[in-house]
């Protein structure tokens, strides 16, 4: 057994998993796996670049797990980072700032890579369970990308669209540095016509369409999930493998619409990280059902950080 640790560093929260792989079954036993809203992706979409304010609270991050490695022991360390800084500038500040504190340079992968890595952490528990057959639809959405990979035991196509939670909020749903609370029709309009667009444009690749089961990741839909089955707090294990219909995430997406900040942070599962973008995240997952006429999605907490993981054992 290998002691591992991945890091996965997106453009609205930064996670780790530290876990003991089987380097010849693939399999992890994890040890220690925590996530921190850090928004590095904070303006990313209006100026190109990383913030000051953003690169500090995600080195605090990195500080913080830099500890958590080192007590836990873990012999081999891989840091991916995604959507946001691949489209900065600075992106050279922030490779710096990771490497001075955990001492491995940070990956920036590109969105086909992200998504073979978010396919593998989805299904690898999936593959043969009663009722879930390929070929397997996998979208991660991200706060400044969306992957989507369609494939069996392996990947058959991916591609990653920039369309995510936050870069959808601040293109949209901002006015005056502030979001508007609730969205205008306005808005509204204008973020399902880049998703749409999106898709068009995901769609030349990867046959979306194809798919028999629609596997969910990240915050955006982990969240949707909880609310549908009204959990009073966050609750990983009743959200891991949980089914929403269709129906569901269609009355979701209208309530979050409607609703103001302080009834959205009012809800117990909600992280006070996602309380201004979750609207957003649950548009794109809609559009993404209303395309493939898709009943359910079957959500999974493993997603792009235990295909780090699995690719160290």
């Amino acid at each position: 057994m290998t002691r591992v640790a991945a890091v996965d560093c997106g453009t609205n929260s930064i996670r780790l998993l530290v876990a003991d792989a089987d380097p010849r079954t693939g399999e992890l036993v994890e040890l220690d796996r925590r996530m921190t809203i850090v928004r590095l992706g904070q303006g990313v979409d209006r100026t190109g670049r990383l913030a000051p304010e953003a690169l500090e609270r995600t080195f605090a991050a990195c500080r913080e797990y830099a500890a958590v490695v080192k007590e836990l022991g873990a012999q081999r360390l891989r840091f991916v980072a995604t959507s946001a800084s691949r489209d900065a500038e600075n992106r050279d500040e922030f490779v710096r700032g990771v490497l001075d504190i955990l001492g491995v340079e940070p990956e920036v992968v590109t969105g086909e890579q992200e998504a073979v890595f978010s396919f593998t952490g989805a299904t690898k528990e999936l593959i043969g369970r009663e009722g879930l057959t390929g070929p397997y639809l996998v979208v991660d959405i991200g706060g400044g990308s969306t992957e989507f990979v369609v494939g069996d035991d392996r990947v058959r196509a991916a591609r990653s669209v920039d369309v995510g939670c936050v870069r959808m909020t601040e293109r949209h749903l901002v006015v005056d540095g502030k979001v508007t609370d609730p969205p205008t029709e306005r808005q509204i309009a204008a973020v399902r016509a880049d998703v749409e667009a999106a898709l068009d444009l995901a769609e030349r690749t990867v046959p979306l369409r194809e798919a028999h089961t629609l596997v969910g990741l990240a915050g955006s839909v982990t969240t949707i999930s909880a609310i549908a089955q009204g959990l009073p707090e966050y609750d990983s294990a009743a959200i891991h493998h949980s089914r929403v219909s269709h129906d569901e995430v269609r009355e979701i997406t209208e309530r979050l619409l409607r609703s103001t900040h302080a009834e959205r942070a009012a809800i117990g599962a909600m992280h006070p990280g996602r309380v201004d973008v979750i609207a957003a995240g649950a548009l794109v997952l809609l559009a993404i059902m209303e395309r493939t006429d898709a009943q359910e999605v079957v959500v999974s907490e493993h997603d792009i950080l235990d295909g780090i993981g699995w690719s160290l054992a």
